[in-house]
């Protein structure tokens, strides 16, 4: 749990910076699928920042989810949003109203009820078709960016921030799915690649040109729901006895908290 909430730590302030950076960067060509633009991106420093604090979150989150059920890691991730909403504040000189001081102490508390219920993590071995049903799912949310770079604004980044999610998602699941990196067979370990490529391109176009708040609250729905019933159904994470309500309110708690902290995802423009 503590590589977990280490690995929300590292999310949530790198997020700040890759959403000044973003905005900084000069417009791409529209499409929800902008490799482009990424490039644009990390000729920023704050993205290249946001970008290292990617890489140790990520590494803290594939520990957490090697001990822990998924429901739990992803409700840690989604909390991410907690520590932008602080980091906004010191960093970005954000002000916090009390009603986002208590959303603050709602993750907190929603934490705190799944360190409290979960279990350990499920040990059953997820099947063939579900290796290639994350593939599947990866290709499809590169296929989604490309449709929803042409929606409408507000329209346009719920999409792109869904697919991030759905793409983060697919990591956490696919982690599980993964016994060794050198087994080359395994469609797991290319859900992964392309999961986590896209949910990074998806979310760089929607942080650019779309609403940073209603991305934000995309890609929080889409990291925690579907991962965690997976998690549940097909890879026998549990709670701890008889505290299986407490995890499930806990999650609901954690994850309520975190949207209505969404609109902490977004930088000014004017910040130097």
């Amino acid at each position: 749990m503590i590589c977990a909430l280490a690995s929300s730590v590292c999310f949530g302030t790198a997020s700040v910076f890759q959403a000044a950076a973003a905005r900084a960067a000069e417009p791409g060509t529209g499409s929800g699928v902008d490799a482009a633009l990424l490039l644009r991106a990390l000729r920023q420093w704050r993205y290249i920042l946001g970008l290292g604090l990617d890489a140790v979150g990520f590494v803290l989150q594939i520990v957490a989810l090697r001990s822990l059920p998924i429901y739990a890691v992803g409700a840690a991730l989604a909390a991410s949003l907690a520590v932008t909403a602080v980091v906004a504040a010191r960093v970005l000189d954000v002000r916090l109203d009390r009603t986002e001081w208590a959303a603050v102490g709602v993750v907190v508390s929603g934490l705190a009820m799944l360190g409290l219920s979960s279990g350990e993590e499920g040990h059953t071995a997820g099947s063939t078709a579900l290796r290639w049903s994350m593939l599947g799912v990866a290709v499809a949310i590169l296929l989604l960016g490309t449709v929803a770079g042409r929606l409408p604004g507000r329209s346009r980044a719920l999409v792109l921030g869904l697919g991030a999610g759905v793409g983060f998602g697919v990591v956490e699941v696919a982690v599980r799915l993964i016994d060794s990196v050198t087994d080359f067979t395994n469609p797991a370990l290319y859900a992964l690649l392309i999961g986590g490529g896209s949910a990074f391109l998806l979310l760089t176009s929607a942080l650019q040109r779309g609403s940073v708040t209603t991305a934000t609250a995309g890609m929080v729905i889409g990291e925690t729901i579907g991962p965690a019933l997976v998690g549940v159904v097909w890879l026998g994470d549990r709670t701890r006895e008889g505290l299986g309500w407490l995890a499930v309110l806990g999650f609901a708690v954690a994850v309520a908290g975190a949207l209505a902290l969404a609109r902490f995802g977004e930088a000014p423009e004017s910040t130097p």
